[in-house]
């Protein structure tokens, strides 16, 4: 499976647009409580080629996750940059997402969360996920080691 297409089986989303969105918001809030030399070291991973080859069976859903993991707005991702990493807790982490997220009613923010994490580890070394641990608060570092 592509990255897109883990998020939204193990997220229960109904389309790509949609693990788009939380993929892209979930990573922000990552990379907010990241250094940026943390955050560059993990976009230079995610931009290793894993390509997957499309067959007559298998057309995988295009997905750049590189891409995802860049800020798309210019403004915030200089400020992100020369601000230096944000310090909040779990709540704030799972709030912060809830209040942009805007997910379809009943789906569950932790599942969906958990389902980039898992997307996000399948393509990262062993290093990069223990460091993005060490910046996660407490009940988000557990998700993240779980997922």
């Amino acid at each position: 499976m592509t990255f897109m297409e883990t998020v939204m089986r193990q997220g229960h989303l109904e389309d790509a647009f949609e693990a788009k969105d939380i993929t892209e918001l979930v990573f922000r809030t990552m990379r907010d409580l990241m250094t940026t030399e943390a955050s560059d070291r993990v976009a230079a991973e995610l931009d290793e080629e894993n390509e997957i080859v499309p067959t007559e069976e298998y057309k995988p859903i295009p997905d750049d996750v590189s891409d995802l993991w860049k800020d798309t707005n210019p403004v915030v991702g200089f400020l992100s940059r020369v601000q230096g990493p944000m310090k909040f807790d779990s709540d704030s982490f799972l709030f912060r997402i809830r209040q942009e997220a805007k997910l379809a009613p009943g789906l569950d923010l932790e599942t969906v969360i958990c389902a980039v994490f898992s997307a996000t580890k399948q393509e990262l070394s062993r290093e990069r996920i223990e460091e993005i641990a060490s910046f996660l608060p407490q009940k988000i570092r557990e998700m993240w080691n779980k997922a």
